[in-house]
């Protein structure tokens, strides 16, 4: 009876101390290597390695222990009936591995992918539509290695999609035509979310997202509007953030003629930079300029140029520079005149 217990610790011992071994050296890894290879990462002036550390965090332990669990599969000598057994189950830790894998390498590519977007000024690539295409693409590729690792033919299979494909391609036109349009406009950097754009039908606000199939856009008004990806393709965008958000804001104003113009562009001036430094939504690095352009009608005509930080901003700015010009014009006498026509008359002979 002795002898049979001490055969099965032998038997079972060493495997399960070799498993043992596998976790506690993951966690070891885990606790002390990883986390000071994560304080260099941070102190480090590229995301990308904080991004790959971070995806590889969840499955170390876990990749041991499968490691550990496989070796000691192997090392245990069953008889012929339970061998069976013992390749199933290592094919179910080969599944496992994989699947973890291809968890961890969607999820990296995903952030890498992510931090190159924001390198280039815009966040176009963590918009639905890449960040999906990411995922399919890697767990496409996860899928058929699993398959491949269970002796399944993946060939029928590539070919039944082909064909499967056309045919599905033919029954959703429309549906392809907006997908590759939403790429286009990613792609081609016509449109991006958070930019603030007009199209030639009028719709104008910010743009939110891009999807497979809609580009929604946000009205100031809080109103949503979803657009096919295929209008918005072949529509004329006015993109008012395509260099940067900041744009000129022009205001007119008439004097009289009999007003002194060197006395009315300083003033103008004055209220100008005011405005400028202390209204929200001004830029404070650019100053404002005055330039008279025009003899009108009735009145020496001048246009007062500011540059907001967005758009929207322009709307409080020319609010409270027509309000305090107008308060500082009265101080000065400087006169606005209303428009004057001046009609002669001529009777005709008698």
């Amino acid at each position: 009876m002795l002898d049979k217990v001490i055969q099965q610790l032998f038997i079972w011992g060493n495997p399960i101390l070799v498993i043992f071994i596998g976790i506690l050296t993951g966690w070891v890894i885990k606790r002390f290597l990883h986390k000071r290879l994560s304080a260099l990462a941070d102190k480090t002036k590229w995301r990308g390695d904080d991004i790959i550390l971070k995806s590889l965090e969840p499955h170390i332990v876990l990749w041991f222990f499968l490691a550990s669990f496989s070796i000691a599969v192997e090392s245990v000598t069953l008889s012929d009936s339970l061998d069976s057994y013992k390749q199933s189950l290592s094919t179910i830790i080969l599944i496992i591995l994989i699947l973890s894998i291809t968890i961890s390498i969607s999820k990296m590519l995903v952030g890498l992918f992510n931090l190159w977007a924001e390198k280039q000024g815009q966040g176009f690539p963590s918009t639905t539509m890449f960040t999906n295409f990411v995922y399919i693409i890697v767990w496409g590729i996860g899928v058929m290695i699993i398959l491949d690792s269970l002796n399944i033919a993946i060939t029928p299979i590539l070919t039944a999609l082909g064909v499967g494909g056309l045919a599905i391609s033919l029954a959703l036109k429309e549906t392809l035509s907006d997908i590759f349009s939403g790429l286009h406009i990613l792609l081609s950097g016509k449109v991006q979310p958070g930019d603030f754009a007009q199209l030639d039908s009028g719709e104008r606000g910010y743009i939110t997202n891009i999807t497979w199939r809609n580009t929604t856009m946000l009205e100031r008004t809080n109103n949503v509007i979803n657009i096919p990806n295929s209008r918005l393709s072949s529509a004329i965008i006015k993109n008012y953030d395509t260099r940067e958000s900041s744009f000129s804001v022009r205001v007119s104003v008439g004097v009289s003629y009999d007003s002194d113009l060197e006395k009315v562009a300083r003033i103008t001036n004055e209220v100008a930079d005011n405005v400028a430094k202390s209204v929200d939504g001004c830029s404070k690095k650019d100053k404002p300029l005055v330039r008279f352009f025009e003899f009108g009608d009735s009145s020496i005509n001048l246009k007062v140029y500011f540059k907001a930080e967005k758009y929207g901003d322009q709307h409080n700015i020319i609010d409270v520079f027509i309000r305090r010009l107008h308060e500082r014009y009265n101080k000065e006498g400087i006169d606005i005149p209303f428009p004057i026509r001046t009609l002669i008359h001529q009777n005709s002979p008698k």
